[in-house]
């Protein structure tokens, strides 16, 4: 992808930091929201889906509750996210209104990404809001998240969040130009890398730490993202939220902070991830009207279209799609457990609720979580 493609990105993943949010911590911009909101809604009516990522609750957090620098403990973190995230909310919520565009508050810890279940709720919520056309705010659930659990950053959050909706674009707004050849503060003709192979061993040697004392990233987290997301093919931008209407430009294939470039292809990687990463946990046995419609019309896997399975899965385990003879033609992440699977098997979703009590959806599998093999 060129930044020339930028413009027909479907979906863009736009994160916000702490220091740019909160005015380099004396409260929230309000100003500089407003402009980011707006860009956000001329993007997101040009039939786009914009997820956002926002730092600056506790940063927030700790100008309302009038605090010199960053707590150390971790309840303190915990409290002054718990109050900095309501001013946080709002602000978001009254300036997308503007443009009758709703957004949605969507908290998220580690395990939420990390337990196969709850990754599968989570981006079932996330697909649902962009399918109503509400950006969804995620921040990291700060108030409850221990030490063991914490993304460390919102960058890595950013980063997952792309790999959880498969963004096809990652924009990173800091407080710097974008990844600098050196550091500024000791070298003042420091230059900015413009396009680089988000493996390059060149961004290893230039990352540092924030400096700002207001979050937890500096530009060696913001590299670390992009890698992370470009696990699933998506493609990364590190620039300037200062920048006059930075995001309308990013998309629109100006040459502004710093592109990284993913190696792998968006489908690629999704087939390398669903195909060889995951443990198999199951086998669903298909019909052979299944298996056609699987190799060639790329739909999901409904249960009427299995006659058997195999093993003690969950939902959201990995499984192996198999025909008659016992031939694999595909795997998916599975939407039901196994003693679920067997009560639905060759049955229409509209009898799931009656013979389930409950329906969470209508596929076994749905395509986006399933690849031919």
């Amino acid at each position: 992808m060129s930044r020339s493609d930028f413009a027909n990105a479907k979906r863009i993943v736009i994160k916000i930091g702490s220091s740019l949010l909160t005015s380099g911590g004396l409260g929230l911009d309000k100003p500089a929201i407003a402009a980011w909101v707006e860009q956000m809604a001329k993007v997101s009516l040009q039939n786009k889906d914009v997820v956002l990522v926002s730092s600056g609750s506790v940063a927030e957090g700790i100008s309302r509750l009038g605090l010199k620098k960053r707590p150390t403990t971790l309840h303190e973190l915990q409290a002054a996210a718990s109050v900095g995230q309501m001013g946080l909310v709002r602000v978001f919520e009254d300036n997308f209104q503007k443009y009758n565009i709703h957004s949605a508050q969507v908290l998220l810890t580690h395990d939420d990404l990390s337990d196969r279940q709850r990754y599968l709720n989570a981006r079932s919520t996330l697909l649902t809001l962009l399918d109503f056309g509400v950006i969804p705010v995620i921040n990291e659930n700060d108030a409850v998240a221990t030490e063991e659990i914490r993304f460390g950053d919102n960058d890595t959050l950013a980063a997952l969040v792309a790999n959880l909706v498969e963004a096809d674009l990652l924009i990173i707004l800091t407080d710097q130009a974008g990844v600098l050849d050196s550091d500024p503060g000791i070298n003042p003709d420091a230059k900015l890398i413009s396009t680089a192979s988000v493996n390059a061993p060149l961004l290893d040697e230039v990352a540092g730490e924030s400096r700002s004392g207001l979050g937890r990233g500096g530009m060696f987290t913001k590299i670390r993202a992009a890698r992370l997301a470009a696990r699933s093919g998506a493609a990364t931008v590190i620039a300037s939220g200062d920048e006059t209407n930075i995001i309308t430009r990013v998309i629109s294939g100006q040459s502004l902070g710093t592109y990284l470039i993913p190696d792998i292809a968006p489908l690629a990687a999704r087939k390398q991830w669903l195909a060889g990463q995951l443990q198999l946990k199951g086998a669903l046995t298909l019909d052979d009207g299944a298996v056609n419609i699987l190799k060639n019309a790329g739909k999901s896997l409904l249960a009427v279209g299995v006659k058997s399975i195999s093993g003690d899965f969950q939902r959201g385990d990995l499984v192996s799609c198999q025909t008659e003879k016992g031939t694999e033609i595909a795997r998916g992440l599975v939407n039901y457990g196994a003693c679920d699977c067997k009560k639905i098997l060759g049955k229409a979703s509209i009898e799931f609720e009656d013979l389930l009590g409950y329906a969470d959806d209508s596929e076994l599998i749905h395509r986006d979580n399933l690849v031919i093999v």
